[in-house]
């Protein structure tokens, strides 16, 4: 499946998925007092490292507004960043605690809640245009590090590079056009981190080395 060359600024009010939409509307309804629309980027624009996730969490970034803001995902990514200097703090709890980023961005490949934290490929398309956007501002050289399979093929179909040729591993690196390199990291989601599959040192030691290539 080909992403869409269209590329845009991150909008609020997006609402061109209509299973997402459905699901959203649900949401509202059952917590009302949640985010529950698209969320939107942090960090600053110009950031030589792009932090890009899977999508918001039901009960994190979807109640938040902010990634990986709020659930558990965001305990190990705060904390690492926080120790590379990326995080003025290393806990993340509300959109108004204080938390600054410095020299990185987090996106998501998908902007809004998918059931399940399933999206369909159709919806990632939908939003290919905004990570577009994000990968195009990026400085160049320019490092993506890419939390799960999707956010790496999203990242790669954005870029037109075949899957084929860039094939998704921890700590893989994939030195693509335009001054750009993909650093890969098994997602630092609950599962992940609680099997094993993940963890604390293979995370920092994957962010240290997306870190060290955005310096070079």
């Amino acid at each position: 499946m080909a992403a869409s060359r269209d590329s845009r600024p991150f909008r609020p009010d997006c609402r061109a998925c209509p299973r997402l939409r459905r699901h959203l509307t649900a949401v509202r309804r059952d917590y009302p007092d949640y985010h529950a629309a698209p969320v939107a980027p942090f960090g600053p624009a110009r950031s030589h490292l792009l932090i890009v996730g899977l999508a918001p969490g039901m009960h994190g970034a979807n109640a938040t507004g902010r990634p990986f803001t709020g659930d558990y995902a965001g305990i190990l990514l705060y904390r690492t960043l926080h120790e590379f200097g990326l995080a003025n703090q290393p806990v993340a709890e509300s959109v108004d605690d204080g938390l600054r980023l410095k020299g990185c961005r987090i996106t998501n490949a998908v902007k809004c809640l998918p059931p399940e934290n399933k999206p369909t490929g159709d919806e990632v398309k939908r939003c290919a245009p905004y990570l577009r956007h994000e990968i195009e501002n990026l400085p160049r050289p320019g490092v993506l590090l890419a939390l799960g399979k999707i956010a790496h093929d999203s990242v790669l179909r954005i870029l037109g590079c075949k899957l084929s040729a860039h094939p998704f591993g921890h700590a893989a690196e994939h030195a693509l056009e335009d001054g750009l390199i993909l650093v890969d990291s098994y997602h630092c989601s609950r599962y992940n981190t609680q099997t094993g599959r993940l963890t604390t040192d293979m995370f920092r030691q994957v962010v240290g080395r997306a870190v060290e290539l955005g310096q070079d």
